[in-house]
Order: C-alpha cells, then sequence, then structure tokens
C-alpha cells in the first residue's frame, strides 16, 4: 500500500526534550519549555495505577509495564516504517508482535489516504504544552489526529478519556503551527485475541477536560515550587 504523503514546513524538524523526575519537557524553537502533554496527564492516573501496583505487588507490575512499554514501542516503530513506504517483512518480527502489525496494516491501508506528519513534535503557545503525535492524516476520508495503542483486554471508550484529551492537544498544536484544522480524533487500538478497534471523536468534546487537565497541572506545578 502506498499513502499520498504532503509534506507541511512547520520551519523545524524536531524538538529538544529532557525527561526528569517531574516528567518530560520541550524546547520550543523560540526558546520556551513546555511540559509534554503526557506529563500533563500523568497525574490523572496515579491513583489507579498505584492501586493496580498494590493489587498485584510491585514487581509483577513492573514485569507487566516493561512487556507493555517495549510491545507498544516495536508496533508504534514498525507502523511507523510502514507507513513511510518501508518494506516490512512479518518474519523479522518476534512471534508475538506479528499479529499487532498485520491487523493494524489492514486498518490503514482500507481507510487512510493522506499522511501529513508521523512522530511530528509539535507545541501551543496558547496552551503551554508540547508533545509528539503518532500520525496526522486523513481516515476515513477525514483530516485526523491518530494514535496506535496496544491492550490486552477490549476497553470501552469511557476508559480512555485521557487518549482523547491528548490527541485533542495535538489537534490543537498542529493548527497553532500550521493553520490547518484537524477535529477528529481516532485511536486504533490492537486488543489481544480481538480485532483491532477504532475509536473516533470531534475534538470540540474534549477542550474543556484538556484546558482543566493543564491547568490542574500547572497549579500542582506552582505548589511543589512554593
Amino acid at each position: 500500500m502506498t499513502f499520498n504523503h504532503i509534506n507541511i514546513d512547520l520551519k523545524y524538524d524536531d524538538l529538544v526534550s529532557h525527561t526528569g523526575e517531574s516528567g518530560r519537557v520541550y524546547y520550543t524553537p523560540d526558546g520556551k519549555v513546555y511540559p509534554s502533554i503526557t506529563t500533563v496527564l500523568g497525574h490523572r492516573d496515579k491513583d489507579s495505577l498505584n492501586e493496580w501496583k498494590k493489587r498485584v505487588g510491585e514487581q509483577e507490575a513492573a514485569r507487566v509495564g516493561r512487556f507493555a512499554a517495549n510491545r507498544g514501542t516495536i508496533v508504534h516503530d514498525t507502523m511507523e516504517r510502514y507507513i513511510k513506504g518501508e518494506d516490512i517483512d512479518v518474519k523479522d518480527l518476534m512471534t508475538i508482535y506479528r499479529p499487532s502489525y498485520l491487523k493494524l496494516k489492514k486498518v490503514v491501508d482500507e481507510r487512510l489516504t493522506d499522511v501529513y506528519a508521523q512522530e511530528q513534535a509539535l507545541y501551543s503557545h496558547h496552551l503551554k504544552v508540547a508533545g509528539k503525535t503518532d500520525l496526522i492524516g486523513r481516515f476515513d476520508g477525514v483530516r485526523s489526529i491518530v494514535d496506535f495503542k496496544t491492550s490486552k483486554k477490549v476497553k470501552k471508550k469511557e476508559w480512555i478519556s485521557n487518549y482523547f484529551i491528548q490527541e485533542t492537544a495535538y489537534s490543537i498544536m498542529w493548527e497553532e503551527r500550521t493553520g490547518m484544522a484537524v477535529p477528529n480524533l481516532v485511536i486504533i487500538m490492537d486488543v489481544d485475541g480481538h480485532q483491532p478497534i477504532v475509536f473516533k471523536e470531534h475534538r470540540d468534546n474534549w477542550v474543556k477536560p484538556l484546558f482543566e487537565a493543564i491547568n490542574e497541572h500547572y497549579r500542582l506545578q506552582g505548589e511543589n515550587n512554593c
């Protein structure tokens, strides 16, 4: 499958980032320093994450976390390479990752056409956040922010609000940097033992929760710096 890659000039290729104890920050070309949107949203998951760690134990939580991170990285990297036009030899992938790639490949082959950006670092002076989006393109004929996710179990839309908030941030960042509106949000989630689930939302439904999360982050940062 060949996708239609459309070059959008952002006046920069990438952003310098740094990850420390308080999370990741990005340095903008004009000297601002903004937290990543994943760092901004991180505190929202801490309570449930801590509860899960208590339930399964620290050692098991660490093992599951490492596997999930490795799987996510490999699947993301493979999909990025495929959409860029690289030949992917399935035999080169570890057996446990092959189904994820093949299922996600089928989705993008059937539903993705134009590609505007991949693994693109973005920032917003309006939001005062930054981040790196998986994919911006035309999905189901509509300009969309697209993220690839992997999961061991089927998830309901109401469980993944942070994903949509994160994509809303990317949408606003992209429009601020390029003038191109991309208001549609797409999560393509590969699930073990199931066909991928495609969640679709509109950015306008998630702008308020995004600003609430950003304001909460900066409030907590202010308290920590007192």
